[in-house]
Formats: structure tokens, sequence, C-alpha cells
């Protein structure tokens, strides 16, 4: 599901992250908010009126301090607002126009995107008194206060017209094996994908995806049905300098929705990346099947090779319930072997489980690691039954079940994963206390046992 993207731009201290809790907080956030690149960069879905949906992004500060717009993480920034409908470019009241607010406006003007200027720490001041703010040449300052939710309902006013007109788009019907192929730039993902298809000598016929860019290739190999995912227009070729990797979060988001395996594609030169960790963080939280693919692997000696091998068990650690593939995309070596991994991953995220196999699970982990204590009460796990799949979900119910200690959650992952002999599926855990038939119940009293609890009182009093 692709909806309209806002993104939220300015310098640092104006107040971007106010104005992006509240949106998403005073209006239910549809999706669970996703951390982007960098630490101050996040993403939510929400809703700005009936049925009219959106993506926000905040975007994180722009500074001048190696060069005005110019540095790396700021043409990233510039570059992400590519994909914007709409631009809320965010000053404050309080600071006035500063010199790095012109040279912020100076770039969005080059866009050509609908920019709404939002002067923000407004409380109580008129147009008039923000006359200044023409100056930036972007139109009249819609005046808000974020803190204090003064305005937002008039900028959401003037933000629903600049909008698509449709803004949910319709679902494409998935063949067989959803399979996304996510990775940085230059993993050699577009490559894998071609040659996947290629080898095979099958035919694939591009089809517009639900997602914005994104690729949906049926295809057919020995008789199983797969469609690919292909998010490969996540770098813009405009004139901007190659070394400089954009990324589209908004994308890898939308293919993970539409996924049942995830493949994300490694550079074995490069090992794991930031945006490496942030995918793989993605693909955990979506409890995705993963195969994680180490790409252009025929280009290192023995001694690399072990130095890779020995950095990623401990980089990926958090993800230990994936598979690693060592493949060469350019030269086909390994390709062929994804597929085993994959028909495999697709059975057992989408596979229900007996309850009374899944108990007697439950049987084994107490025996083998007893529950620790919470609150100083001892945990009991007494019944589990599976909730859902892709991922499996599993709900256990017992007493003393609301602050389960993490450590104990991922013995319960670690032995569940074991015991059902899961392959590159993570499972998603539940806990759910039992319900006290008496909680919240009086007890009526006979009129025997009121007389008789009337004639104790009266003998508490005289003591």
């Amino acid at each position: 599901m692709s909806y309209p993207i806002i993104s939220l731009v300015g310098r640092p201290n104006v107040g971007k992250s106010t104005l992006f809790n509240r949106l998403s907080n005073s209006r239910q956030a549809l999706v669970s908010d996703y951390e982007g690149l960098t630490r101050d960069r996040q993403y939510a879905n929400i809703e700005l009126e009936d049925e009219r949906f959106c993506t926000i992004v905040d975007t994180g500060g722009l500074t001048n301090e190696d060069s005005v717009i110019d540095s790396g993480i700021q043409n990233q920034v510039l570059s992400a607002l590519d994909e914007s409908n709409v631009i809320y470019f965010i000053v404050s009241n309080k600071d006035g126009v500063t010199a790095l607010d012109l040279d912020i406006s100076s770039q969005l003007r080059k866009l050509k995107k609908n920019i709404i200027l939002v002067c923000n720490k407004a409380e109580g001041l008129n147009l008039s008194s923000a006359s200044e703010f023409y100056e930036l040449g972007l139109g009249e300052p819609t005046l808000i206060s974020a803190e204090h939710n003064q305005g937002i309902q008039d900028l959401i006013e003037k933000t629903l017209p600049l909008l698509p007109e449709s803004t949910d788009i319709e679902k494409q019907d998935i063949d067989g094996i959803a399979v996304a192929v996510l990775g940085r730039p230059n993993v050699g993902k577009s490559t894998l994908i071609n040659r996947i298809l290629g080898e095979e000598r099958v035919m694939a016929v591009d089809l517009p995806g639900t997602t914005r860019d994104s690729i949906f290739i049926p295809f057919e190999r020995e008789g199983e049905q797969f469609t690919l995912i292909d998010t490969a227009g996540i770098r813009r070729k405009r004139s901007v300098d190659e070394k400089i990797e954009k990324f589209s979060i908004i994308k890898a988001i939308s293919a993970l929705e539409d996924s049942q395996v995830v493949i994300l594609v490694l550079d074995a030169h490069e090992g794991v990346t930031e945006q490496d960790a942030t995918l793989l963080g993605m693909i955990a939280d979506k409890g995705r099947a993963l195969l994680i693919v180490v790409n252009k692997w025929d280009g290192l000696d023995e001694y690399q090779k072990s130095e890779v091998k020995r950095k990623l068990d401990v980089k990926l650690s958090f993800v230990s319930y994936a598979s690693i593939h060592f493949i060469s995309a350019l030269h086909g070596s390994g390709v062929g072997k994804l597929f085993e991994p994959i028909k495999r991953s697709y059975e057992h995220a989408g596979k229900r489980y007996p309850t009374s196999l899944l108990n007697k699970i439950l049987e084994q982990a107490n025996s083998s690691h007893q529950p620790p204590p919470v609150a100083g009460r001892r945990l009991r796990l007494k019944f589990v039954n599976q909730t859902d799949v892709f991922p499996p979900t599993l709900m256990f119910h017992g007493n003393h079940v609301q602050n389960v200690p993490k450590s104990y959650e991922r013995f319960l992952m670690n032995f569940f994963t074991t015991s059902l002999k899961l392959t590159n599926t993570p499972i998603k855990i539940n806990f759910k206390s039992g319900d006290n038939p008496f909680k919240d119940k009086k007890n009526v009293l006979s009129a025997r046992q009121i007389q008789k609890k009337r004639r104790l009182m009266k003998f508490v009093k005289k003591k």
C-alpha cells in the first residue's frame, strides 16, 4: 500500500520532530513508526481526515557546518524530498529568518514541489507580524504551534488539496511466493534479479506494482509460481554525485508489506553497513522470513572470506534465524541454490502447528529452563496456542506475564524455533494473563450474614 508522502524539512531545533509527533499521535497512526537511515529520521502513516491517508517523514536537521547544503547527509535529505508529494518547510518564529533558512529555501525551490512554509512556535501571532518570512519566496506562511496544538487543522486543510486524489492504491494479485529483493544501491540487486530470470529462460512480465517505483515480476520455476518484488528504483540518477547513496525507505516498507520472503543483498566487500542494519531491523520487526545473500563473493581471497564470515557472525546475531548465502550474481554461482531455502521459508512461515504439539514443547521448555520470578512472583506459563502465520505467532497464557524478561522471551523464541525446526523464519510471541473469574464481583451476603456482620462491627467499636 502506497500513500502520498509529506516530508518535514528545516534546520535543527525548529520543531520538526514536535510537529511529527503531534501529527502522528493526535491522529491515530495506523502503521508503526519506522526508524530511517539516521537516528533523527522517522516515518509514520497517518490519517489526515476520513479515508485520506499519507506518510509523514521527519528528516534530519540541515546545517551548514561543512558547506551550505552541500554535505553528503544534507544531499541525502534533499534527494529524499524528491519522493515527496508535499514538503513542509519549517521555520521558527522565535528565531526569525536566518541565513540558513534562506539557503534551504533556495534549494527547495529547485525541486519544483508543493511546498508549504510552516512558521512554528507562533503562539498568538498573526500574519502581519510574520511578514519577514515572505522573504523566503515560498508564499504565505502557515502559523502553528506544534507544542500547543495551535494551527494544525489549518495546516491540514491547506495540505489536502495538494495531495493526489486517490490515496489508496488497489493491491494487485500476487502469484505464488512473494519474494522482495532489498538492498542498498550497487550491491548487485538488479544483477541478481536478472540472473534469476534469465538463467531459467522463463517468461516474465514487468507489471506496475502497488508501491511507488516497485515492479512485480511473476515467473515460474520447475512448476512453482513466484513473484519477485523489485525495488531497483531506490536511487535517482539525476545530476547528483554517484558516490552519494540515496535510499528510499518508503519503498522498502511497501515491499515488505507485500512480501512473504525477503532476500537482503549485501556487498561482500563492504559487509554490514548502517543502512543494511536499518533494513534488517525493519525486516525483523515485520517478522518476514529472511535470507541474507552476500554478493560479489568470487572477488575475495580466502583470508578476506574468513574475515567477512567472522564479522557477519557478530553483526547479524540479532537475526540469527536467517541463513547466509554466498553468491556471485554476475557469474551466477550460488544463485540456483536460493530457491530451496526460499520455498522452505515460505512453507514454515505459513504453517499452522497443532496446539498439542506446541504445549508439549512448552512443557519441555519449562523443564529445561524454569520461568524466572517477575516482581517477586514466579511466572507460570500454562498454555500456548498459535494465533497467526507470516510469521508464526504464538500466544502464551499464564500468571504474572505482564513483565516477562526479554532474556526469557528470547529463550522461548529460540527453543520453539529449534523444536519446530523452522528455517529462516522468526517467531512472534505474545503473552496473555488468565482472567480472574471473581474480579470486580462482590459477594452477595445473606440476611443472616448481614446480621452477624453488624454484631461483629458493634463489638469492634466497643473495643
